[in-house]
């Protein structure tokens, strides 16, 4: 490629990007003119939107209405601020609208964003006086279907309510002079709200509305409320107050103390309150009248549990009264027992008086036991407690009185361990001594050439421990860390011979049945005649295990695996 022809390339490129770049920057020019085009278009449709034809028709609907002068002083204010809107707050926001639209054909874009945002804040404030204007206006050109639709409502309400009146007036017979002049108020309202209506006072429907639907509401709840007051005032709630003051009478007759309930207080604040309660009924005021007797209602009914508490409780407390007396009687005679020996046991066993501290401890802990049992059923005697606080009262005792019969029962194994161990001393005693009995009788069973060295050593080992067991269980005061350890050792040291008698024995028996099968091949062989020799000498010295070794090793060179041959045959 020539230089010309690349030097024209790169122009073309260079060219085609210039090109690229302008249609783009075009483009992006473009969209952000339609951009700025569509909100002026969108300012000047709301502008235009903010005198609507309905606020001039509802204008005009309250020029119809006006036959007072309140209404006329209202009408007149309304126009002023419609007139201002439209004379000056619009005609503002139409010349500002002809400045963006200047700018824009200018392309003065810095200008022309700064200037839509101040007045679209502007029209938007315009927009909420209007608004606020319109709803105004509307309070009062709707006021009438309003306050009929409203009135209609309350009339079927209140229809109900004299409808229930009705159905069951002796039971409303305690209210009936106020709620019937409420409902003659209500009749009254209704009659002076046809008369303001028909008189446009439309200031005055308002307030009359709101004075028949607090009437209304208010005999809803007296007129739903009333029957479950009365009924739970007059009959349930005093039903039950003699119903719980005959059980109280009956339950203090047979020993139940029921102080704590403080019932004859409670009964008396009822009252006080089921009082009050029909005061303020006389004139309608219910108030939390109807949650204060239903928390009455259920106190009274939480005694009955409390009464089966109490009677359950008096029956933990006579069996907790006869079961601690009983257990209490038992461990102290087994202690008292047990505390009589301790200068024995401390003498007999080596023990110190940490040791056997437990045992005055278990002593003392059984007193105080025993004293707060016997306060608490004096308490129970003279009915000073609820049988809950004393059942409560015996749990914990008993609960002490159980640790310390663990406590005792532990004193109790670990001194019986003692003699346990004793007893057992004594009885291995015997089965080391039957053991040491037949490894004499093993040693005797074999004729020995020559008893090895190492028995007389072990044996005599065994022998100086036995002794030492015997003294152990014969001493006074047996100490039972010693005895256990003489007892461990005599019983190693026997075993240990008694192992050494067993493999001495059997070592011995095979090398003389090597040194007999041996002898058939010594008139043949005189290295197997030299080494049976050398074997029948460690034989007669009593070394058995040399004598074996030799035996194989001579035979071995005629009869080579003789060793496997022998022990089949030893076996």
């Amino acid at each position: 490629m020539g230089r010309t022809t690349f030097l024209l390339l790169a122009a073309a490129y260079y060219i085609l990007t210039i090109i690229i770049l302008i249609v783009i920057l075009n483009l992006i020019n473009r969209k952000e003119n339609n951009k700025l085009k569509k909100q002026i278009d969108e300012l000047e449709k709301e502008k235009n939107l903010v005198i609507s034809a309905s606020m001039l028709s509802e204008l005009n609907k309250v020029e119809a209405l006006v036959n007072n002068d309140e209404m006329k002083t209202k009408l007149e204010d309304w126009k002023n601020r419609f007139n201002d809107i439209k004379e000056n707050d619009i005609p503002k926001i139409t010349d500002a609208i002809n400045e963006i639209e200047e700018l824009f054909e200018e392309h003065n874009f810095k200008e022309l964003k700064g200037m839509l945002l101040k007045t679209d804040f502007d029209l938007n404030n315009i927009k909420t006086k209007a608004a606020f204007l319109l709803e105004e206006i509307k309070d009062v050109t709707l006021s009438e279907e309003r306050n009929r639709e409203t009135i209609i409502k309350l009339k079927a309400q209140y229809r109900e309510i004299l409808a229930t009146y009705k159905d069951y007036e002796e039971e409303y017979a305690i209210i009936k002079v106020p709620i019937e002049l409420q409902f003659e108020n209500v009749d009254k309202l209704f009659q002076t709200f046809e008369l303001a209506m028909e008189q446009n006072s439309y200031t005055e429907v308002g307030k009359i509305v709101k004075a028949i639907s607090d009437i209304v509401d208010n005999l809803k709840v007296v007129i739903e409320e009333t029957r479950p007051i009365v009924n739970l005032g007059k009959n349930l709630i005093p039903k039950k107050i003699e119903e719980i003051k005959s059980i109280v009478e009956k339950m203090t007759k047979e020993g139940y103390n029921l102080d704590y309930l403080n019932i004859d207080y409670n009964i008396s604040e009822a009252n006080k309150k089921i009082q009050d309660i029909f005061q303020r009924l006389n004139v309608l005021n219910l108030e939390d009248s109807l949650f204060e007797l239903k928390t009455m209602h259920d106190y009274f009914d939480s005694l009955y549990n409390d009464f089966d508490k109490e009677k359950i409780s008096k029956k933990i407390y006579e069996d907790y009264s006869r079961s601690i007396l009983i257990k209490a009687t038992k461990l102290e005679k087994v202690n008292n027992e047990l505390y009589k020996k301790i200068d024995d046991i401390k003498y007999s066993y080596d023990l110190s008086d940490d040791e056997v501290q437990v045992i005055t401890e278990i002593k003392e802990e059984i007193m105080n036991i025993r004293a707060s049992y016997d306060k608490m059923i004096d308490v129970g005697r003279n009915k000073v407690l609820s049988y809950s606080k004393l059942a409560r009262e015996l749990e914990i005792i008993n609960s002490k009185l159980n640790k310390t019969e663990e406590k005792l029962n532990g004193a109790l194994k670990t001194l019986g361990s003692l003699k346990e161990d004793e007893s057992r001393a004594r009885e291995q005693l015997e089965e080391i001594k039957k053991i040491l009995s037949q490894t004499k009788d093993k040693i005797r069973s074999f004729k020995f050439p020559a008893i090895p060295k190492n028995y007389y050593v072990e044996m005599s080992e065994a022998m100086e421990a036995i002794n030492e067991l015997v003294k152990a269980l014969d001493k006074r005061p047996i100490s039972i860390k010693i005895l256990n350890l003489r007892v461990d050792t005599a019983r190693d040291l026997v075993l240990k011979v008694y192992n050494t008698i067993n493999e001495t024995v059997k070592t011995a028996k095979m090398a003389e049945t090597a040194i007999v099968y041996g002898n058939r091949y010594r008139v043949t062989n005189k290295e197997v005649d030299f080494g049976l020799i050398k074997a029948e000498n460690n034989f007669l010295k009593g070394n058995f295990k040399n004598s074996l070794e030799n035996a194989i090793n001579a035979i071995n060179i005629v009869e080579p695996g003789i060793h496997k041959k022998l022990l089949e045959e030893y076996r």
